[in-house]
């Protein structure tokens, strides 16, 4: 049993999860690799996309994979702490949630953060390491075809998911937390995309490693 109540366990499990996600690895890497803040040119997101934008490929690769990390290191941390502590299994759907408000919202940059893609990712392949092939896999597929990073994100969100509800039973065991999880994942990520899907029905979106066109 828990040494500490539910409750207070649980409440300290989830604000873990949101500072772990407000980890800003865009301005941390681009800081410690002297490039401009993410936040100073393009789109302004402090995410690997617009790193890409400096022409670093390392940069950009060391930003989506620190922000996909802590989406899986706040996602294993839950389900150690709910086996150890037996408490609630809904925590590690709240988790998944959390750590990506973290990322959208962060408290080190006056809650103003990335889009939350590659910790998305994180957070799926943590929870279920086929679903986060699956929807890596749409995003590759989609950007491949279209060009678009920011189109591919979307489908992977809208996708995710519906390959979990469809996947239930089959390829893994489906639980309702995490499906409502998911969900919300998705809705929130499409909602910090609402510019991206302006831009794209324009026609002045910007393509994978460009520059953003101006409107």
């Amino acid at each position: 049993m828990s040494a500490f109540p539910p409750a207070l366990a649980g409440s300290g499990l989830l604000l873990l999860a949101y500072l772990i996600g407000s980890l800003p690895f865009a301005v941390i890497v681009s800081q410690a690799m002297g490039l401009a803040d993410p936040r100073s040119y393009g789109s302004g997101n402090p995410g690997a996309t617009n790193v890409l934008r400096t022409g670093n490929k390392l940069a950009a690769a060391l930003t989506l994979l620190g922000d996909a990390a802590k989406g899986v290191l706040a996602v294993c941390l839950a389900r150690w702490a709910i086996d150890t502590w037996q408490l609630p299994s809904v925590l590690l759907g709240a988790c998944a949630v959390a750590v990506f408000l973290g990322h959208l919202f962060p408290v080190f940059l006056k809650f103003k953060g990335g889009k939350g893609v590659a910790t998305a990712l994180g957070v799926v392949l943590a929870l279920q390491p086929w679903l986060g092939v699956a929807c890596a896999a749409t995003w590759l597929i989609v950007a491949r075809a279209s060009g678009y990073s920011s189109l591919a994100a979307i489908a992977a969100a809208v996708f995710t998911p519906l390959y979990y509800i469809f996947g239930g039973g089959a390829a893994w065991r489906f639980d309702g937390a995490i499906c409502f999880a998911l969900v919300v994942i998705a809705l929130l990520l499409c909602v910090r995309h609402r510019a991206n899907i302006e831009r794209l029905l324009q026609g002045k979106e910007s393509r994978i490693g460009g520059k953003r066109k101006k409107s």
